[in-house]
């Protein structure tokens, strides 16, 4: 039976998520790997664990890579966009590892980034469907059919989503709301256990939801 194995915010953890992935009984040719986003910001910026990331697409036949709302405002600096919402998230240390300053113009930020996170960036989807299962970054707007979801509630919302009873047709998998322990409800699962405030990251593995963590 083929496995889904859904992994929570790294947030430049790589030295977890190295260890992470690589002690999973995971198989590349036929399993999934989906993670739910956050891959930079807070721990050392993050630039690192993308190009693991990368690494991973050329071992993995099926890999997801999710849009989390550090990504969004990353994206949204880069056009010289909500500057000091990024920066009081976390920004600095992703803008240092890259060798962006305050003082750089919008083209300067783009061409310090290397070409291939950029295409990384931009690619990144905002939700992952399969046959019972909805993966995301932050979830859901309750009431609102997933094609019509804004980017912006999909990495963003937060307790609209988690406190509500909605049934969205399909389990959701999330992570950006991190807790000591997964979140286990009716319809829902959160993964976020706050691996870059020295907590765990964790990882879901399907159908057989069993959770791996370092």
């Amino acid at each position: 039976m083929q496995k889904i194995f859904a992994i929570g915010d790294v947030h430049g953890c790589l030295d977890k998520l190295v260890r992470l992935v690589e002690g999973l009984a995971a198989d590349p040719a036929g399993d999934t790997l989906v993670f739910l986003g956050d891959y930079i910001d807070r721990e050392d910026g993050g630039p690192d664990v993308v190009d693991y990331v990368l690494g991973l697409k050329k071992r993995y036949r099926n890999l997801v890579c999710l849009c989390g709302n550090h990504e969004y405002m990353f994206l949204r600096y880069l056009e010289g966009l909500d500057e000091d919402l990024y920066l009081e998230n976390g920004g600095r240390a992703t803008l240092k590892a890259y060798g962006i300053t305050s003082a750089d113009a919008v083209r300067t930020r783009k061409s310090k980034v290397p070409p291939a996170h950029l295409k990384f960036f931009n690619a990144l989807f905002p939700y992952y469907e399969t046959e019972d299962h909805i993966f995301v970054h932050a979830g859901l707007r309750p009431g609102v059919p997933l094609t019509e979801q804004t980017l912006h509630d999909l990495v963003w919302i937060r307790h609209e989503f988690i406190d509500s009873e909605f049934d969205f047709g399909k389990e959701v998998i999330f992570g950006h709301t991190h807790k000591h322990a997964p979140i286990l409800s009716k319809n829902k699962i959160g993964i976020d256990t706050g691996a870059v405030y020295g907590g765990k990251l964790s990882c879901l593995e399907l159908p057989a939801r069993i959770f791996h963590q370092v």
